[in-house]
């Protein structure tokens, strides 16, 4: 009997009432190693309830001791980070140094959370007028919510609710039905970090779940990471709503290798930002542009990736996994064979991969295109898959008219040797996250995750110190105080004189 995943409201994991169940797969063998519930109507209003009524004494919860939970809960996820990398791994098909690394990057966000005593500082000015003085504090909003995708199970959950929580917030999260048991441990954890009962629910589900979260009065703000055309939804249907949204999407992140660049690094590089993680990542390089005589590295660049094989979790050859369901790996390789058809050069052929002794695995081999334009279908969208295409421009200006005029900016990156071509295209680039001989520029905590045009809707990134301010509201104060009061003999004068 696979396991059945618990529910975690007011405080508790508890067995879920609901009739609908959904399996979970482990997408190298396709074996159902858990059940995972899709949340009744009064389990939904049961953790709003839990979480409502929890903000009310945790927002008085001095800052410092928030600090402290986040504190310890850090320590735990150190501890743990292998155990909890190992489940990652067999149910998103990851390998186990892609799964710690997930792990990792959520726990540098819990330590960024620690710090949120001088990230809450309000700001002061004494005389704005004469005797009056002004200032700001900066409060929680209520009860707060996350929808996380499948490929960072442990990450982008660990992006959101630690914050919001630290902020004064409290949290629902409903992760992603595919890998449900990584989130279900980061709750445990949390919980046994000290964490409040109510401060954390944890719903389970699908779209009936997320549009209880979009619809409910009681949820102020909502972050999201996903797809462009869930995102959009999402952002319309949660501020229709009158709510606060961050949701981050798609992405088709171009690479650009100008001729100067160093060869091995950028062969390097290409390989695990391109096939790294299945390409199943939003900040994966999917697009090579080679500038002038670059574009002689490309057959290198493809031998390179050509080399790279996937496999199981604790395959330690293993450079990548499964892609995450058998629908993913029908919609890259149907990708793959539009791209040939379109007119594009197959250099490597990633179609009808096998790994020994896995047969049922969800297997993409690494590909390469050259001779890929604007136009065709693979450029156009965002594949997931381990899919490297290659362009071919003659200039760093075609290279930034290029990358500019595609709708998605979520990072980029240049290989130059050239510090004025590197400070030209950081400056002139229509995308909100740049690497310079870095290929894949996800920024550390205390920066924001700042993704442009149709890669994000909404106003506040995550993390950093946007991320601290799209889960709090600012409350500003004039206050003036009167001398005379002090010169009462008969005691302060309690009236209060509005002039």
């Amino acid at each position: 009997m696979s396991k059945k995943v618990p529910l975690y409201i007011d405080g508790e994991f508890v067995a879920s009432k609901s009739e609908q169940w959904i399996p979970v797969t482990n997408p190298a063998t396709q074996e159902v190693i858990a059940q995972v519930p899709v949340a009744t109507q009064s389990e939904m209003d049961a953790a709003v309830e839990s979480a409502r009524e929890a903000f009310k004494t945790w927002k008085e919860v001095p800052v410092s001791e928030r600090a402290r939970v986040m504190m310890r809960y850090q320590a735990l996820l150190k501890e743990h980070q292998e155990e909890i990398a190992e489940t990652l791994a067999q149910e998103t098909g990851k390998t186990f140094e892609d799964a710690k690394g997930d792990v990792w990057r959520g726990i540098e966000v819990v330590e960024h959370a620690a710090n949120i005593p001088s990230l809450l500082m309000g700001e002061t000015v004494e005389n704005v007028a004469r005797k009056i003085d002004s200032y700001s504090y900066t409060q929680p909003l209520g009860v707060c919510a996350g929808i996380t995708p499948f490929n960072f199970p442990a990450m982008i959950p660990l992006w959101m609710f630690p914050l919001a929580i630290a902020c004064g917030n409290t949290f629902i999260l409903k992760p992603s039905e595919q890998d449900p048991l990584t989130p279900t441990r980061l709750a445990e954890l949390f919980e046994e970090a000290g964490a409040p009962k109510g401060v954390l629910q944890v719903l389970h589900g699908n779209k009936e779940q997320v549009d209880f979260l979009l619809d409910h009065p009681d949820v102020r703000a909502l972050s999201f990471v996903g797809s462009v055309p869930v995102a959009e939804y999402i952002y319309r249907r949660g501020t229709e709503n009158g709510k606060r949204v961050q949701a981050f999407a798609g992405a088709k992140n171009h690479c650009v290798i100008m001729p100067d660049a160093n060869k091995q690094q950028v062969i390097n590089n290409m390989v695990g930002s391109s096939v790294g993680a299945a390409g199943q990542r939003c900040m994966a390089i999917s697009v090579a542009v080679f500038v002038g005589a670059a574009k002689e590295w490309i057959p290198e660049i493809a031998e390179a990736i050509a080399k790279v094989r996937p496999g199981a979790w604790n395959d330690e050859g293993a450079a990548y996994g499964p892609v995450i369901s058998p629908q993913a790996k029908e919609r890259v390789e149907a990708l793959i064979t539009q791209g040939e058809k379109e007119g594009a050069k197959l250099l490597v052929d990633g179609r009808n991969c096998k790994v020994d002794g896995l047969p049922n695995g969800n297997w993409v081999g690494p590909t390469v295109f050259s001779n890929v334009t604007p136009d065709m279908e693979i450029y156009k969208t965002e594949i997931f898959g381990p899919v490297l295409c290659a362009t071919e421009v003659d200039s760093l200006e075609d290279a930034l008219e290029l990358v500019n005029n595609n709708p998605y900016g979520n990072g980029t990156s240049i290989f130059t040797a050239s510090g004025a071509a590197a400070r030209k295209y950081q400056h002139e680039v229509e995308v909100g996250q740049v690497g310079i001989n870095i290929p894949i520029p996800v920024p550390l905590p205390f920066f924001s995750f700042t993704g442009w045009k149709r890669s994000f809707f909404g106003d506040l990134h995550a993390y950093g110190k946007q991320g601290v301010r799209f889960y709090s509201e600012t409350k500003t104060v004039t206050a003036r105080w009167f001398e005379s009061d002090l010169e009462d003999p008969a005691g302060p004068n309690m009236s209060i004189n509005l002039r």
